[in-house]
């Protein structure tokens, strides 16, 4: 049969019922469900992961375990930020040379970086089991500085870096350069005590009790203090132990007060210290009508030292040093040339890996051990796609060059 419009209108209407006590109330329920489903992953996004995750918490995971992955290092103190890779790129974009003839090569030398960015409780559970990323407390983070302080803290560092490999580069490639010593600023206060998991510190030295980090140390037991040889000078002639009277600068208002001196742990001979590690101040200084500038801007820390040296060798030699190869590195470098071991290796090595660059220099210095940052742990992480290169020195980093393809430099320091 075909209805006619009429007879469609004419059709009687079906009638809604209207659900029944039982159904009613099943229905609220089952709204709080949907919601709550609906709600949950924006909570998590959201909320802090120390509001939800009990205060004794996982630092670092074994991924291996079954059938989940096994804490391997707990901490008392609730895990705030997680250390993560951040990128890995060319060093030559951020170099600026003028007064001498530069060259250009096919391969690019990487540095690369980190991030610690603060954590909520779904990043916590679905970054837990990353073998590229660990997690940290405010006070792994932080320690006793302030955000401030540590920014400060490290683009000293980074300052540091950009004049060790400017030293050392040119040097090498035979330019007369020299270095000049600066002011003793305070970095940071040694810790003589940690807690049993090495967290946190629980006894500073005494100068702790006067010194903060960035204080610029201007006299020491009488004797004017105008660089680091000054006070190892002064030192020399104190026991451990004696009250001494140390004037100093804080935020340019002038202050002074006593300190015991001690003797520096771990050390043979001993060595009467004041208990603080300072900030390297030195500064470089090149030949009249020559300037070299790294642009890093924000990023701070001293783990680009020798790639900024190997970048900066490549632009002031002749032929491709990298062999048209692009080639990560990381690890610091100090004006004798040597390379020191970093932090964040893995996460590090997980930046180079997602750039696609296949070759990584590392500080050799890492380590084979089983610790966060020791070479193995890098390696798992990348497996196959990235080779590891440990090196020790800077010749070492220019000889594993060569192996590679890149064109040998005859170094005027080597």
């Amino acid at each position: 049969m075909t209805f006619t419009e009429m007879e469609m209108v004419m059709e009687p209407v079906a009638q809604l019922a209207a659900p029944s006590r039982k159904h009613r109330w099943w229905s609220i329920p089952l709204a709080t469900l949907g919601t709550a489903a609906v709600l949950a992953p924006l909570v998590a996004t959201l909320v802090p992961s120390t509001v939800f995750i009990d205060k004794s918490r996982c630092t670092e995971f074994d991924t291996a375990a079954e059938p989940t992955p096994r804490c391997v290092n707990e901490v008392d103190e609730a895990v705030e930020f997680a250390l993560v890779p951040a990128d890995a790129e060319p060093v030559l974009p951020r170099l600026e040379i003028e007064g001498v003839t530069t060259y250009d090569g096919d391969g690019d030398v990487y540095f690369v970086t980190i991030r610690q960015p603060p954590i909520t409780m779904l990043d916590w559970f679905v970054t837990r089991d990353n073998k590229a990323s660990r997690f940290f407390s405010h006070r792994d983070k932080y320690g006793d500085q302030t955000e401030d302080q540590l920014v400060q803290s490290g683009q000293r560092q980074m300052r540091s870096a950009k004049d060790n490999a400017m030293y050392v580069a040119l040097k090498a490639a035979g330019y007369d350069v020299t270095i000049r010593e600066g002011d003793v600023i305070i970095d940071f206060l040694l810790c003589l005590v940690a807690n049993e998991a090495g967290t946190e510190c629980v006894t500073f030295s005494p100068a702790d009790e006067l010194l903060d980090p960035g204080d610029v140390l201007k006299e020491v037991a009488g004797t004017k203090i105008d660089i680091i040889d000054d006070l190892s000078q002064v030192l020399d002639g104190i026991d451990a132990g004696e009250m001494i009277e140390v004037s100093f600068e804080r935020d340019g208002v002038a202050m002074s007060g006593q300190i015991e001196t001690i003797l520096a742990p771990g050390e043979d001979p001993p060595r009467t210290i004041i208990g603080f590690r300072p900030i390297d101040t030195t500064t470089v200084a090149l030949p009249e009508g020559l300037t070299v500038e790294v642009n890093t801007e924000s990023i701070g820390g001293p783990s680009a030292g020798l790639a900024f040296t190997l970048a900066l060798i490549d632009a002031l030699t002749e032929g491709d040093l990298m062999g048209g190869l692009d080639i990560a590195v990381t690890g610091t470098i100090d004006i004798e040339g040597n390379v020191g071991a970093i932090g964040g290796l893995n996460s590090k090595a997980s930046a180079v890996q997602q750039v696609g660059v296949r070759y990584f220099l590392v500080p050799f210095n890492q380590g084979e051990g089983d610790d966060a940052d020791g070479l193995p742990r890098a390696r798992a992480v990348v497996g196959d796609d990235v080779e590891i290169i440990p090196v020790k020195t800077l010749q070492e980093a220019l000889d594993a060059l060569v192996r590679l393809g890149g064109d040998p430099v005859k170094l005027s320091g080597a």
